[in-house]
């Protein structure tokens, strides 16, 4: 009986060691079988260059392991390609559609080199991505229809290149994306509401494009957001009026667009830390408000080319970090002396480098006050307006000036 007993507790070892050397074999095999498709996709990629002025492919051989060559990151397990990051060396050529079996990859970074044709749609493949960096090639075609594949993506960077079509719609279902930067491209149609879903998302930049439509009310639920940018557009309509109590927004530019409206009272409570607030070149009207001067870490205001009216708040003297203050071609001012009340205040500004006023309806006698503004001021334009007077005395304070606009008043030059 003991010796049954024996024989079989032998056999049932030995069958335990035989499947686990099998597992291991299989195992081995599996992973030597995919380190052999990473090696095959990667030297597709370089078969793909077309110039290679810094020689980064001369390590791409195989008297090395690929995961010595450079811009390559494997994993310590699998030693499968992990990471492809190869920016600002100059290459030229295209991206080969292999580059979708580079299945454990998570990094994909080609930035400023000058990459010709589409990105392949094969990208969507990659199931672990989360970087894909791309941005400053001459990359043209649609953005892949089926880049929602790639669950896990957390960065985009598209920007400087050349894409066309639309952003598809489907982006909205990369609930994990934190970063979208699709500027300067040659994209159509319109936001979509989809990018509402992204609750994650902290970055988004869309400027200099062909967009059109309005600024979906979706993107107000975007709670993490802190940069929003779309100028240089032909986006039209109202900023709904959630985006305005997104509070982590530090940086909002709209510039260049067909944007209509009102600035809200309460914007500067509502947004404490912005730093770039741009809304020039758009149809805006109404008054600057007050409360942007409880807004303290603004560093540029840009409201020019608009229908502005009414005084330029006092309160802007509290926004110690003000570097750029833009109001020209507005209705500001009333044509008279009380109308500059507020650049006393700006004194206190000891970091503002651009003043434009140019282009209102400011007058009155400029004020003393004016030579007391910021050491640090290089450019002064106050032309077109309606001052009257002499030119105050002492502007030779202001040393770091080397624009001074004052064309098209009612001046007269000091006698000196």
């Amino acid at each position: 009986m003991n010796l049954y007993t024996s024989t079989n507790l032998s056999s049932f070892a030995c069958l335990q060691l035989i499947l686990l050397l099998s597992s291991n074999f299989q195992w081995c095999q599996a992973n030597s079988l995919g380190n052999e498709t990473d090696r095959i996709a990667l030297l597709q990629f370089k078969s793909g260059m077309s110039n290679d002025h810094f020689g980064i492919f001369n390590s791409w051989n195989d008297s090395t392991s690929f995961c010595n060559w450079h811009g390559i990151t494997c994993g310590r397990r699998h030693k499968r390609v992990t990471s492809l990051n190869i920016t600002d060396k100059n290459l030229a050529g295209t991206i080969s559609p292999y580059i979708g079996n580079l299945s454990f990859l998570r990094t994909l970074v080609l930035s400023n080199n000058s990459f010709t044709g589409e990105i392949p749609q094969e990208v969507s493949n990659l199931l672990r991505l989360r970087y894909l960096d791309l941005e400053g090639n001459i990359l043209g075609g649609d953005i892949p229809t089926n880049l929602s594949h790639c669950s896990k993506l957390e960065h985009i960077d598209f920007s400087y290149n050349k894409l066309v079509g639309k952003i598809p719609k489907d982006i909205g279902s990369l609930v994990e994306l934190k970063y979208v930067g699709i500027r300067q491209n040659n994209l159509t149609g319109k936001l979509p509401s989809s990018l509402g879903n992204l609750t994650l998302l902290n970055f988004l930049s869309a400027g200099f494009n062909n967009l059109v439509g309005k600024i979906p009310v979706e993107i107000g639920k975007l709670s993490s957001l802190t940069r929003f940018s779309i100028p240089v557009n032909s986006i039209s309509g109202t900023i709904p009026k959630t985006l305005f109590n997104i509070s982590s927004l530090s940086f909002f530019s709209i510039t260049v667009n067909k944007i209509r409206g009102t600035i809200p009272y309460d914007i500067g409570l509502n947004l404490p830390n912005l730093i770039l607030f741009g809304v020039g070149k758009n149809r805006f009207s109404g008054s600057i408000p007050d409360s942007l001067g409880n807004a303290s870490k603004l560093e540029f205001i840009e409201f020019s080319v608009n229908n502005f009216v009414g005084q330029i708040p006092v309160t802007l003297g509290n926004l110690k970090n003000l570097r750029t203050l833009h109001l020209a071609h507005n209705s500001l001012g009333s044509r008279l002396a009380s109308d500059l009340i507020f650049l006393t205040s700006l004194k206190n500004c000891t970091n503002l480098e651009i003043l434009v006023l140019n282009a209102n309806n400011f007058g009155g006698v400029l004020p003393t006050s004016v030579t007391n503004l910021s050491s640090q001021l290089r450019w002064l334009l106050l032309g077109r307006n309606y001052f009257t007077g002499s030119i105050p005395a002492g502007l030779n304070k202001l040393i770091n000036l080397s624009v001074l606009g004052m064309e098209y008043n009612h001046l007269t030059v000091p006698f000196l």
